[in-house]
């Protein structure tokens, strides 16, 4: 239970330090310094400042699967993975102009393909598409919607992200469905790998 503590103080405060400076100007004695705890203390957890970033981004990749788990429509699984970046702007957009931005992108990227393959799968009921063309529409929606964020986000996060991805769906609406009809009516793609 301490342990468990300790390690979610770390995080918090990682967070909230994010909020106010730039990734590339937190050190660890800043941090420790901060959690009350000494630099032993964070070792014990931490291989460096890094790693505790990649376990933010990780935790928050899992608490979206588990909180998008039985949601029908990409929008509402894509808002929420956004989440974190409404409710911390400054922390995300700290990390998006430091030299750990892969670690953003890697998060976005997995949440939209994750979310885009369930929606497609789930789209797909019925229709004979193939499985590699299921693939190729579940990555061209994924790269879209990281490299939206990633916009959106080097733009100052000035929109409603909510309300952008939305209009997203309203305005693509039947695009996807529309794909797998045309992929069952296609010969097979001859790509290694495409069934």
């Amino acid at each position: 239970m301490a342990r468990q503590y300790t390690r979610e103080s770390i995080r918090r405060e990682f967070i909230a330090m994010l909020d106010e400076r730039p990734l590339d100007e937190i050190t660890v004695t800043d941090l420790v310094a901060r959690c009350e705890i000494n630099r032993k203390t964070f070792y014990y957890y931490y291989q460096d400042i890094y790693a505790v970033l990649s376990e933010i981004f990780e935790s928050e990749l899992e608490a979206v699967y588990a909180r998008t788990r039985g949601t029908d429509a990409w929008e509402a699984g894509f808002t929420e993975a956004v989440r974190i970046a409404m409710e911390h702007k400054r922390a995300v957009f700290h990390v998006y102009h430091s030299m750990r931005r892969e670690e953003l992108e890697r998060y976005l990227y997995t949440v939209a393909g994750e979310v885009m393959l369930r929606y497609v799968n789930r789209e797909s009921e019925g229709i004979h598409a193939s499985e590699a063309d299921k693939r190729l529409i579940a990555m061209f929606y994924q790269c879209a919607l990281e490299q939206m964020v990633l916009s959106w986000i080097g733009g100052g996060m000035k929109e409603d992200a909510p309300a952008l991805i939305s209009r997203i769906g309203l305005l693509f609406d039947g695009n996807i469905r529309l794909s797998l009809e045309h992929s069952a009516k296609l010969p097979v793609p001859p790509w290694k790998g495409a069934e």
